[in-house]
């Protein structure tokens, strides 16, 4: 046996029944490797943020297994989270707050000291072009502003872990080229980084593995070359329909037809 690469996250036969009895995930498995930049794909309601909900802990699952850097979730939970930072759909801070202190105070939930998360916070801010409205009050921040604010919150317990739910909503074009970039960069380093998104030729061009996700089971799953080799030129033709490569594989595997 070689010696086997970490996995970031890996969930095996993953169930989450709703109490009115949809059936969100049906037994879904996924392995996202360390230091991956990883698409998970799928329409409104096919089981992505209720995936990202029960990772994180905010959601009960119904069965099914998820570890998070080989912590499990039900036995090491405080573990699991620590690894993960988490930018979800909602903007969901204190618009009266300052920046700074929304993301200072954010450290404290996971034990970093004020003395060590206030330059840090600094910095975070200062790289995701914050640096001149983090003592400012946070509504009066832009939409891109606003994400960005979130992503310096999740990164500042130092996670190996970043999920992105739908980051770009509503950001401008320039914004979100920035921030990808910065994105890119931290995965450099070693940061894995999960993204669910609408824009699709945004993923096709960052991310290194794709899955994508249909009425709550996984319906293609490898590299994005793997992915893009599913293309049908003919069915695509025929659909009228001609966007990026991605975006017809995406409607190709998830058209109700």
């Amino acid at each position: 046996m070689g010696i086997s690469m970490a996995s970031a996250l890996k969930i095996e036969g993953l169930k989450k029944v709703y109490g009115n009895g949809v059936e969100a995930l049906k037994g879904v498995s996924l392995e996202i490797p360390e230091g991956d930049f990883f698409a998970l794909l799928g329409s409104n309601g096919a089981g992505k943020t209720t995936m990202i909900g029960v990772a994180c802990g905010l959601v009960n699952k119904t069965g099914g297994s998820v570890k998070v850097f080989g912590y499990d979730i039900d036995k090491q939970p405080e573990m699991a989270r620590a690894q993960l930072g988490l930018v979800g759909q909602e903007i969901n801070f204190n618009p009266f707050e300052r920046p700074l202190d929304i993301v200072v105070n954010q450290a404290g939930y996971y034990g970093v000291p004020r003395s060590v998360a206030i330059p840090r916070a600094k910095q975070l801010l200062t790289d995701l072009g914050l640096g001149d409205k983090m003592t400012g009050k946070a509504m009066q921040l832009s939409g891109g502003m606003k994400r960005r604010l979130m992503i310096a919150r999740a990164l500042i317990h130092k996670p190996r872990f970043l999920i992105l739910d739908e980051p770009t909503a509503g950001v401008d074009v320039e914004l979100r080229h920035g921030m990808w970039k910065y994105l890119q960069a931290l995965t450099k380093e070693g940061l894995t980084v999960l993204l669910t998104t609408h824009y699709l030729e945004e993923a096709e061009q960052l991310a290194k593995h794709v899955a994508i996700i249909r009425k709550g089971e996984i319906v293609a799953n490898g590299t994005m070359d793997d992915i893009l080799a599913l293309h049908d030129e003919a069915k695509a033709a025929k659909s009228g329909f001609r966007g990026g490569k991605l975006e017809e594989v995406f409607i190709q595997l998830t058209s109700e037809t």
